[in-house]
């Protein structure tokens, strides 16, 4: 498990946003709350450092206050909100969406209720029995390998599977989970993984039995378009949830009663909030003005337009061919970009990107035939909106055909780790990579277009189904293919135009602080009964 104690200012190096006091609670069931910064400003303000400053121009409503006054104010927030707490967050490595969810979650109980500490436990890699125990090394090995994983994920995510996974460990590990979190001395407990929900929840039960102290168990369902059946369970305090598919899924595969239910969007990094509040509108001109700014500040041309490709946490996937392909297409097609390239841990092709040939690219692109003739062939689910855009597409590229087209200016930018990763997305238009559920509603927070490459089958999968039903972007798992719509879309401002607010619509960067209030409003009345002798 992992430990982390409160600082005295938030730990996410980035500014504090002005945030409502205890009055400010979730929305009910079923509504994404839309409380924005610029409302809440007017109700009380937290104070930033003046680095944090330095770093994002300050909200217009506030005034400048004196650093004596300052904690005052803070102080009384944080007294009318509650005290810190000590939560225990339930996740495992098994991809790094979930422990992402954990640490943007745990920010905001930082920044909402100071002195709160945190740990985060496997309690199957630590306490479960055989095949639990295993399942961070056998994850690691699926997903290597999809078609296991599919197979898998089919036959476990089934009614008779869930039944006999829930008595066999039950049976053979609650006791041992019931100790470790015991251990723990959590207020709360909050379940960021589909396999941690119902066995922790019997245990926190029979804790707050135990100790005559109610201690609330959460559910966050990290997954956006679909879910394995082990996510629901009918007995939490309550579960947020990503989508309207998820929440269906919630009733009809867990049986969650609707009061329990509140679809609260996706919990993703506090920067994306910031971020989507400096942006705006993304098509308006000051959005297109906020949006050259911050090109400028990361080191682009701010004139050109800008790709981001994404291929993971490791720099996997076939982004090599990917990146050849959008060089030659933007290239032929005298679109002037710049292609930012996420390696990842990828040093090798981070190296070999900076050193590439890219007259031999070009040169390829006589070759691949073959490869449009199948692409046309693949009928993909796609808006009607985006086709006729791939159809007027194509007079354009006869005319490149025909040599009538100045040759593009195309930059790539080979990058390692991004830590600023909410920045790049508003720097750039259009967004290239897997159907991870996070990378998906980071670009919907700042109304960034979406070009799905790959998926894991599972849970995945539906994922590509909120981006092309949402209408803010499209799948396709033919390098030829990607290269050909992106294009399309950057020729067609219209159509970006339209996806961006498609996406808007779909995204909510206050996701983690909205969530975070509801389960800190929740823990602090049971708290509040117990002092009262209240049952």
């Amino acid at each position: 498990s992992t430990s982390h104690k409160s600082p005295s200012k938030s730990t996410e190096g980035t500014p504090s946003i002005p945030v409502a006091g205890a009055s400010e609670t979730m929305s009910p069931a079923f509504v994404r709350p839309s409380t924005s910064v610029t409302q809440l400003a007017a109700t009380t303000l937290e104070s930033s450092s003046q680095e944090e400053k330095a770093d994002i121009a300050p909200v217009e409503s506030a005034p400048e206050i004196s650093p004596e006054l300052d904690a005052v104010m803070q102080k009384a927030v944080s007294d009318k909100k509650g005290g810190p707490l000590k939560v225990l967050f339930l996740s495992s490595d098994t991809g790094g969406g979930h422990r992402a969810s954990a640490e943007s979650l745990a920010n905001q109980f930082i920044r909402h209720y100071p002195g709160t500490t945190y740990d985060l436990l496997d309690v199957w890699t630590i306490d479960g029995c055989l095949p639990y125990r295993t399942i961070v090394p056998v994850y690691q090995h699926l997903s290597a390998h999809p078609r296991q994983w599919k197979f898998l994920y089919h036959v476990s995510n089934s009614r008779p599977y869930e039944i006999l996974v829930d008595i066999h460990s039950r049976l053979t590990c609650e006791r041992k989970v019931r100790r470790r979190i015991e251990s723990y001395e959590p207020d709360v407990v909050v379940s960021v993984h589909p396999t941690m929900n119902l066995v922790p929840m019997i245990s926190t039960r029979k804790i707050s039995k135990k100790k005559g102290k109610n201690i609330p168990f959460f559910t966050v369902v990290t997954d956006f378009g679909s879910a394995h059946c082990t996510w629901f369970q009918r007995d939490v305090d309550k579960m947020y949830v990503a989508s309207e598919r998820i929440l269906k899924l919630a009733k009809r595969r867990g049986k969650t009663p609707d009061d329990k239910l509140v679809m609260s969007g996706l919990p993703i990094r506090h920067d994306f909030a910031i971020q989507a509040e400096n942006l705006g509108v993304r098509t308006s001109k000051e959005g297109k003005a906020y949006q050259k700014s911050v090109r400028e500040e990361l080191g682009l041309d701010p004139h050109k337009q800008m790709v981001l490709v994404m291929g993971g946490g490791e720099g996997v996937g076939s982004l090599s061919t990917i990146v050849d392909d959008l060089y030659a297409r933007f290239s032929t097609l005298g679109i002037n970009a710049t292609i930012a390239v996420v390696c990842g841990r990828n040093e090798k092709l981070r190296n070999d990107l900076e050193t590439r040939d890219w007259e031999a690219v070009l040169a390829t692109m006589g070759k691949r035939k073959k490869r449009e003739r199948v692409y046309r062939m693949f009928k993909k689910l796609r808006s009607r909106r985006i086709q006729r855009a791939l159809d007027r597409f194509e007079e354009r590229r006869s005319l490149a055909a025909s040599g009538e087209v100045q040759r593009g200016h195309v930059e790539v930018v080979g990058l390692g780790f991004v830590t600023r990763m909410a920045e790049y997305m508003v720097a750039a238009d259009i967004l290239v990579s897997k159907a991870g559920p996070g990378s998906i509603a980071e670009a919907a927070a700042v109304g960034l277009p979406v070009m799905l490459t790959s998926f894991l089958p599972g849970q995945e999968a539906g994922n590509v189904n909120v981006v092309l039903e949402g209408g803010f972007g499209d799948f396709c798992d033919e390098p030829y293919g990607i290269a050909r719509e992106v294009a399309c879309w950057l020729q067609d401002t219209q159509l970006l135009e339209v996806m961006s607010n498609a996406a808007m619509e779909i995204g909510a960067p206050h996701a983690a602080s909205d969530i975070v209030i509801d389960i800190g409003t929740i823990t602090h009345e049971h708290m509040t009964h117990k002092l009262n002798g209240s049952p």
